[in-house]
């Protein structure tokens, strides 16, 4: 199934209940839901190293309204 995600993105809920520290976006963005309707708007994110195969790359998770979801990769 494809859901359409452009962006890493963790929900706005597990942020808050696991107290995870945020930064601002400089440039917020609107989000919207796969069929087209809006879903909100990104103001912060989190920034994490990611290391595959000693391959390590600096990554922003956009913070959002997943719903029952925890992230999109």
């Amino acid at each position: 199934m494809d859901l359409r995600c452009t962006h890493t993105g963790i929900n706005k809920q597990l942020v808050k209940e696991e107290r995870i520290k945020t930064e601002p976006m400089n440039r917020s963005f609107e989000v919207f839901n796969a069929n087209g309707t809006k879903n909100g708007e990104v103001t912060q994110y989190i920034p994490i190293e990611v290391e595959i195969n000693r391959h390590r790359k600096q990554i922003n998770i956009a913070i959002m309204d997943l719903n029952s979801m925890d992230m999109f990769l």
